[in-house]
């Protein structure tokens, strides 16, 4: 019975890793690690198939746009974030804070808090990066010296959501760090969570480091989506 149980344990870690994005160690942040992009509706779609699990927005109804104040969208899920069948690397969005986080610890893993996100977004961390990228350098903007390849709502190739690495890359080897969707962090303030990044709904000086987002943990939009981060000592 030990030997099965450990094996159970074994299986159980195996599926996780198998689930995880593709990550940056950032080295200088103590080895923490970083997926590379935002979480896809592949990737939740696996984390759903293995759990059951079921999101408010599928339970209540469908997710919100905004568009003269908040609108609820019959059928907007993370699966369907417009109503219709999504691309599986568009960023899994319509999602709680309480729902990313539950996704991060079955990666084993977790939210970044703020000060990690926002170093990982604007801090060249990486022991040997390739170049133009400069080692210790912090960047005005997540995509580098310009916001030039985001996706935000000044004039770009993506109308809305972009599938995930279509961006382009930036500090840290990072995808939309800058904009496309917001992130969840860590960070409470009361019934709050702070969100990261910007998105594409807004231009791109929502992407800049000062900007303080802020958002009900129970809320979910087709503006939030999330990634997740993997502390040294527990990497699956």
């Amino acid at each position: 019975m030990k030997v099965l149980a450990i094996l159970a344990v074994w299986l159980l870690a195996v599926s996780a890793k198998s689930q995880v994005a593709e990550q940056v160690v950032l080295d200088d942040l103590g080895g923490l690690r970083m997926d590379r992009t935002e979480v896809t509706i592949s990737q939740f779609q696996r984390y759903v198939n293995a759990t059951g699990v079921r999101t408010r927005a599928e339970l209540e109804g469908g997710g919100f746009e905004y568009v003269g104040g908040w609108q609820r969208r019959a059928g907007w899920t993370w699966q369907h974030p417009e109503g219709q069948p999504a691309h599986p690397h568009l960023p899994a969005v319509h999602l709680t804070h309480a729902e990313a986080a539950a996704y991060c610890r079955w990666t084993t893993g977790r939210l970044p808090t703020a000060q990690e996100w926002r170093r990982a977004a604007f801090t060249e961390l990486r022991a040997a990066p390739p170049a133009p990228w400069r080692r210790g350098k912090t960047y005005p903007w997540p995509t580098g010296n310009s916001p030039e390849g985001a996706n935000t709502s000044d004039p770009d190739p993506w109308p809305r959501a972009a599938p995930v690495s279509q961006t382009r890359s930036g500090v840290n080897g990072l995808h939309d760090m800058g904009a496309n969707v917001w992130e969840w962090a860590a960070d409470a303030r009361g019934p709050e969570r702070q969100t990261m990044g910007g998105s594409w709904w807004y231009p791109a000086h929502q992407m800049k480091a000062e900007v303080e987002a802020w958002k009900p943990a129970d809320f979910y939009a087709v503006y939030i989506g999330f990634r997740c981060v993997y502390d040294a000592r527990t990497l699956p």
